[in-house]
């Protein structure tokens, strides 16, 4: 049975309960509608526990929630959209802790808020709010009324509009919220960097194809960011292409790739495996599984991560670079040794201090395995933009790994 989804479209008659001026704009149906949502800052008046955190309700990962404490009364969670912008729809993937009275505000400054919408039948599922014409930093929803005594809980709060600032709203964001890694053009830029160390070249796309055993105890690396046969992401890979399309020339290779996990063995699947990789590396399809689960592994996690911690696009890429090479529970590693030594910029910190403590801890973990003890890509590439005060990435860039040089343009 499919996801039922309850689509409220508000007619031009609709009234908003203002408590302070908004600016209003006319938005045209057709405009194009993008996720300002994904990775923003997020607080909440509670939560249950540090695994249905604030932050895993905007991850873009089906599988998280966030979840309240049980504490009687309205609940609510906040999304900082990082400077003034137009919403067009909302849209709320509820679990069966759904909201029967729920509200949908904005704010410029996050104190006062006016309702964009508001209902006291909601009825769970997933509730996709349109034709909002309302705009703000700040995006709440607040759940007054609950279906169960324990509390509220939703997987995703996604949130979109056009995508530009209001004309003539003043902005109230700052340079971190406006020039993170969710922006397209600094995403895009991120992957070329990783490929520039991965791969020796910035075609991150040109990727998909390539496979070999670099003998760092991983097995085989493959792939656009390296997913490896000995730490599972391998595995991961093949079993999601093998779930969206069964008759794939990996498949046979499963059972194998289960076996040698954990190690660099290429037990089962030698001789024809790297071939098979290369072959199916052709298929569309197993070319959006690979962009999808970096993305679900690494790159979401990352960018939350940082975000959280209050970083702009450098520490966002730092992160997501740290992730690729170490996994999460290595970057969380890495980070935990930096915070012994600094504080993140959520914690009242300097930012430029704090990516320098987190620098120096992924050099020291890189320094403990032989495969990865050239520590260029950090060095003489993030280490260079972080003196030269690039905390946003912003191009034209210049650095070198491994003893390849590389640029690019705006």
């Amino acid at each position: 049975m499919g996801i039922r989804a309850n689509v409220v479209a508000l007619g031009v008659g609709i009234t908003l309960v203002c408590t302070v001026p908004l600016v209003i704009s006319v938005t045209a149906d057709a405009a194009p509608d993008l996720l300002l949502s994904r990775g923003r800052p997020v607080l909440a008046s509670s939560v249950q526990s540090p695994g249905t955190a604030a932050t895993l309700a905007v991850d873009g990962i089906a599988e998280t929630r966030w979840t309240t404490g049980a504490a009687a009364g309205s609940q609510w969670l906040r999304v900082d959209l990082g400077r003034t912008q137009k919403v067009t729809r909302v849209r709320i993937n509820w679990t069966a802790a759904y909201a029967r009275g729920y509200r949908i505000q904005m704010s410029a400054d996050g104190a006062a808020w006016s309702d964009a919408y508001a209902t006291a039948s909601g009825d769970g599922g997933v509730d996709d709010v349109k034709r909002l014409k309302s705009a703000g930093r700040y995006l709440r929803l607040l759940a007054t009324q609950r279906a169960r005594a324990s509390g509220f809980s939703l997987t995703e709060l996604q949130v979109y509009g056009p995508g530009p600032v209001v004309p003539g709203a003043a902005s109230t964001g700052s340079p971190a919220a406006a020039t993170g890694l969710t922006d397209p053009r600094k995403k895009e830029l991120a992957f070329q960097l990783v490929s520039s160390a991965e791969n020796s070249s910035l075609d991150w796309r040109g990727q998909f194809g390539y496979i070999e055993d670099i003998g760092d105890g991983r097995g085989y690396t493959a792939g656009i960011i390296g997913f490896c046969s000995g730490t599972s992401d391998m595995l991961a890979v093949v079993g999601e292409y093998t779930r969206r399309k069964p008759e794939n020339k990996l498949a046979k290779y499963l059972p194998a790739l289960r076996t040698v996990d954990g190690s660099d063995s290429h037990a089962g699947l030698d001789p024809g495996y790297a071939g098979a990789w290369r072959s199916a590396a052709t298929d569309p399809v197993f070319q959006k599984v690979q962009e999808d689960e970096r993305d679900r592994m690494y790159f979401n996690p990352a960018v939350t991560m940082a975000t959280t911690d209050g970083l702009r696009a450098l520490g966002q890429f730092a992160y997501y670079d740290a992730a690729v090479m170490h996994g999460v529970s290595g970057l969380r590693g890495i980070r935990a040794a930096a915070m012994r030594v600094a504080r993140t910029p959520k914690q009242g910190g300097d930012e430029t201090v704090w990516l320098s403590a987190f620098l120096n801890a992924r050099v020291a973990e890189m320094r403990t395995e032989e495969a990865h003890s050239d520590v260029s890509r950090v060095e003489t590439a993030q280490r260079i933009f972080l003196r030269a005060s690039n905390l946003d990435l912003d191009a034209p860039l210049s650095w070198r790994v491994y003893g390849d040089q590389f640029s690019t343009g705006r």
